[in-house]
């Protein structure tokens, strides 16, 4: 006899209005059940429809959207017929979420234990006693580090792996049956992601629930998920069993999504002319720290004792741990974090340390597209006005002249151009990003410094980004510095690799080396955690136990 499903959606609509006021549906039509027990995965590419959908099993609609058709069942309710009070007693009690920032999640003033059991003593689901009882077994179950004390802490104090495994201590602590897990790995190092991954698939298997794991990479989805919907443009294109969509997909996007996780190797630029070879940075021996007073060296000592070079039109990658010191390292190039020892040079000259100690000119040389597109775009600003800033800045543009190459801009990072009249929380995260991007392009830069710019993004635009960045250094002879935790990535743009760990550079070889010649223990522990496409190699997965330890954070 058939399971009853837990999720039943029949011929969900979603409607939004545009610019100009005229109503579009961004979800058309969609139907899909989700047995007890089951993860079912949506993939898709930036603005697909995949949050939309899962947020909408809440009876959630983003702001400027409302669910204008069909039926969403959860159980026994009817959530597309509920009221709203009614919806908010389902939502962490019945259907719970787990978000892709959990640092956004927290209120950095409470303490961590008070906000996981929150949505327990709100809803009067258990004495405070039994909720604190309950988040221990959750933090045990998750296997954070010292469950019985961990809730105590602040969440600046626990690392980004456990802040996202507490997020999912906080979304199971009202014993919910279905789980939304909004891209809850795509900011964790391959390490951590792994742990963090683990956890989750244990949990989610002795608590029976069921889950919606909404995700743009493929292999994670093969670790966790046991069925897959492929979404475009609010549309299903193909549904099936994990295996059998990554194993032998039918649909031509599906293919797509699967070509474009292996990128293409990366064809360095030849020797040719010397002054392709030139040297664009060199540093040398730099220190870099935090809380330094006048006189003395810095309390906290982040980097130590790192040396490397980037030539003109060769690009370096830069991989470790969250922590490890890379995106303090660029900030530092960039001049935002002053170094206390060492020396750079650009292009032959010395460098200033800090910003203060660098012309307009060298400013505009060297520029950083940030990891968060969320916070490093101002909310109350146009993406006209953000993008061009830098252009009145440093090329003295307005008016006409500025809005034209605004428009430009936005091609080049295949954006149209009537999105310059939004706001960034009106656009996708992917969106956000190329935004990131086009404003980096617009001080039309030497050097790029790129701090994990791909990790919001899904396979196809990632891969569409690294193009565009490789055509991009072929036209300009730009030199690109790349901050990734994704292997695949670094490998598919960089030139040279230096490897970190706790703020030194243990490993540096050549990108195409990386795999078979890394001999440093922390650079195999990188390398074999990078997940593959196949349902079974987390289970199957095989590290050496003395690196584990030495070297994953717990």
């Amino acid at each position: 006899m058939p399971q009853t499903p837990l999720v039943s959606v029949r011929d969900l609509t979603i409607g939004a209005k545009t610019d100009s006021g005229r109503k579009v549906h961004i979800i058309n039509g969609v139907s899909f059940d989700i047995a007890p027990g089951e993860i079912l995965a949506l993939i898709g590419e930036s603005g697909s429809g995949k949050t939309t959908i899962a947020l909408s099993l809440m009876g959630h609609a983003r702001t400027g959207c409302s669910i204008t058709g069909g039926q969403i069942r959860v159980g026994r309710h009817d959530v597309t017929a509920m009221s709203e009070r009614a919806r908010q007693v389902l939502r962490g009690t019945e259907v719970s979420y787990v978000p892709q920032s959990a640092a956004a999640a927290f209120n950095p003033s409470q303490r961590i234990i008070d906000q996981v059991i929150e949505i327990s003593t709100i809803h009067k689901l258990m004495s405070r006693a039994n909720a604190e009882k309950k988040a221990i077994e959750l933090f045990r179950a998750l296997a954070l580090p010292d469950p019985e004390t961990i809730g105590q802490r602040y969440p600046h104090q626990v690392s980004g792996g456990q802040l996202q495994r507490l997020s999912a201590a906080m979304a199971l602590i009202g014993d919910p049956q279905l789980v939304i897990f909004d891209e809850p790995t795509t900011a964790l190092d391959v390490t951590t992601q792994i742990e963090v991954l683990r956890a989750f698939k244990s949990v989610m298997q002795k608590s029976g629930a069921s889950g919606v794991y909404v995700s743009h990479d493929l292999a994670v989805v093969a670790q966790i998920a046991d069925r897959i919907i492929v979404l475009r443009s609010g549309e299903i294109q193909e549904e099936g069993p994990a295996q059998q969509i990554l194993d032998a997909p039918t649909h031509p996007y599906t293919k797509e999504l699967l070509a474009a996780f292996e990128p293409v190797p990366h064809e360095a630029v030849a020797a040719g002319e010397a002054k392709v070879r030139s040297s664009i940075l060199r540093v040398a021996d730099l220190h870099i720290g935090y809380g330094k007073e006048f006189g003395r060296e810095p309390a906290l000592k982040v980097v130590r004792k790192v040396n490397f070079k980037i030539e003109r039109g060769r690009n370096l990658g830069v991989i470790g741990e969250s922590g490890s010191g890379k995106s303090t390292l660029a900030r530092a190039i960039a001049g935002i974090v002053p170094a206390y020892r060492g020396t750079m040079e650009f292009d032959g000259k010395e460098f200033g340390m800090s910003l203060a100690n660098r012309s307009k000119e060298e400013l505009r040389r060297v520029q950083i597209v940030f990891q968060l597109a969320d916070t490093a775009l101002n909310p109350s600003h146009s993406i006209e006005a953000i993008i061009g800033r830098p252009l009145t800045f440093y090329r003295g543009l307005k008016g006409g002249q500025r809005e034209a190459r605004v428009i430009e801009l936005l091609d080049m990072v295949k954006l149209p151009a009537a999105l310059r009249h939004r706001l960034p929380s009106e656009l996708s995260g992917g969106q956000k990003q190329r935004v990131n991007l086009a404003r980096a392009l617009a001080a039309e830069p030497d050097l790029i410094l790129c701090d994990e710019i791909t990790s919001a993004l899904d396979t196809v635009v990632a891969a569409s980004i690294l193009d565009l960045l490789k055509e991009l250094q072929r036209e300009l002879n730009l030199s690109y510095m790349f901050i990734s935790h994704d292997l695949s990535t670094v490998e598919a743009i960089c030139d040279d690799v230096l490897v970190m760990y706790n703020g030194e550079v243990v490993e540096a070889l050549p990108a195409a080396d990386m795999s078979s010649k890394a001999t440093h223990p922390y650079s195999r522990l990188l390398i074999s955690s990078v997940p593959k496409l196949d349902t079974g190699w987390l289970s199957g997965l095989e590290q050496d136990p003395e690196l584990v330890a030495a070297f994953s954070k717990r």
